[in-house]
């Protein structure tokens, strides 16, 4: 009976793997627009234009996608990227910035995330598609070094922790439609 209900697992797991993968990025392919709201601990600061254009590109090893991000307008600020398969299965891929920088980002469900450390600041930058027409796209981000850290105590027989948080510094938000 384990064996059975094991093997259906596995089938459930590989049938929810190809169809993610057949999905992604593919179902998020088009050109994304709206407005990227900026906001410190004071409120919003600044709003810009922003677009994502996800389209596929034809090539003979792997299949690529564009993941251009534009901010402005493209004389102002184009960047050029590759969404880059790496084990989609698994819901691995890279962004390839094209300039030698080249991140590893994660699908967990409908949010593709990518996490990294830049010139001392963490960020988070999370794209979500809510439905066929609208995509979240969010970015996070603060000074790598901790705010505080508590706990790395004994509380009777219970040894704590150290946890460790981290302030933010931006957030970022736009709801782009295509």
């Amino acid at each position: 009976m384990l064996c059975g209900q094991f093997l259906m697992a596995q089938k459930i797991e590989i049938a929810e793997a190809i169809s993610s993968e057949t999905e992604f990025p593919a179902t998020w392919a088009g050109d994304w627009k709206g407005t990227l709201d900026i906001y410190s601990g004071k409120g919003k600061v600044q709003s810009v234009a922003m677009q994502l254009e996800i389209h596929p590109i034809d090539t003979s090893k792997e299949k690529r996608y564009t993941f251009g991000m534009v901010y402005g307008s493209k004389e102002q600020d184009w960047r050029p990227y590759e969404l880059v398969p790496v084990a989609p299965e698994r819901g691995m891929w890279k962004v390839d910035e094209k300039n030698s920088i080249v991140m590893e980002s994660y699908l967990y469900g409908p949010k593709l995330l990518c996490w990294f450390v830049v010139e001392g600041s963490r960020i988070l930058c999370t794209y979500e598609k809510i439905d066929e027409h609208t995509l979240v796209f969010e970015v996070m981000s603060g000074p790598e070094k901790e705010a505080s850290t508590t706990g790395s105590a004994k509380q009777g027989e219970e040894d704590i922790p150290a946890v460790k948080t981290y302030p933010f510094s931006v957030f970022q938000r736009a709801i782009l439609t295509r």
